[in-house]
């Protein structure tokens, strides 16, 4: 069991990595292909409304679209107090406190904070990421678009 636990802080790790520095193949191998992603793009704490974005399916198209997004920009992504729970030998669910600060090319900066709410799949012997719902506890946008 420990080392399943391991396997899958691992996953996380290189998920934050691979993103980080930008590392399309990488990144994409954290994921299985059917991945079903949920992106809150505000504050969902005390009761506010979180506006959930519709749910973007498969990896081919998730990873690529946040490249995208970040492609001019510095990014710095840190996941940490998993909570993590092997529901079967090949299925399992976690929830991590993340920190995320993107420094975009025109200046704009997004820093902020929440929680992955992840489940996981073991697919030919590897723990990869099958479905990730990001809640924001904190998102602080500045910059003047310059």
């Amino acid at each position: 069991m420990a080392d399943e636990l391991e396997a899958i802080r691992q996953l996380k790790a290189r998920y934050c990595r691979f993103l980080d520095a930008k590392d399309a193949e990488g990144w994409r191998s954290v994921f299985s292909d059917d991945v079903v992603v949920l992106l809150d793009t505000a504050v969902s704490t005390g009761g506010a409304d979180p506006r959930t974005a519709p749910p973007v399916e498969g990896a081919d198209t998730f990873v690529p679209m946040v490249l995208a997004s970040l492609e001019n920009a510095a990014t710095m992504h840190h996941c940490h107090t998993p909570e993590i729970t092997l529901t079967s030998p090949v299925t399992a669910t976690g929830i991590w406190a993340m920190e995320d600060w993107i420094i975009f090319g025109n200046g704009n900066e997004l820093h902020g904070a929440g929680h992955y709410h992840e489940t996981y799949e073991k697919q030919d012997g590897t723990w990869r990421i099958k479905t990730l719902h990001l809640t924001r506890t904190i998102q602080q946008i500045s910059g003047d678009g310059g």
